[in-house]
């Protein structure tokens, strides 16, 4: 098997995208999909993160669905709703050898996602790639 690859996504991503980020290891790759639950600023600050649960749980299965249609080995996991918590967790049972963050682009950004490509790079000690999703 190659490398361990934990993919930190805010919305499903395919095989093709993963692979451009990574190139050819994604083939061979063992990755875990990681969904973190990301709420409005508004539901954040009024503790209801139901929403958020459901929408990542959906988007990590469909990764996975998507990613193990390609020949690709997943499996996911959902997230604290703090990108840079849920890799800490991740990265506490899943020996990741690299982390590809991916993000929306620009102004599609959710407010959790500013500086967490730069701050994974500084935290963790790991390659960070950034793959912006549409």
């Amino acid at each position: 098997m190659g490398k361990k690859i934990i993919a930190l996504v805010a919305e499903p991503i395919s095989g093709a995208a993963l692979k451009s980020a990574v190139g050819g290891d994604a083939q061979d790759a063992e990755v875990l999909v990681v969904a973190p639950a990301l709420n409005s600023k508004f539901k954040f600050l009024t503790s209801d993160p139901d929403d958020a649960i459901e929408r990542a749980e959906r988007v990590q299965e469909e990764t996975v669905e998507r990613l193990d249609e390609e020949g690709i080995d997943a499996a996911g996991d959902t997230g604290e709703s703090d990108p840079l918590l849920a890799l800490q967790d991740a990265l506490q049972t899943y020996p990741a050898d690299e982390i590809v963050v991916c993000t929306h682009p620009g102004d599609g950004r959710n407010w959790l996602e500013e500086g967490v490509v730069e701050k994974a790079r500084e935290r963790f000690g790991k390659p960070v790639k950034h793959l912006e999703v549409e």
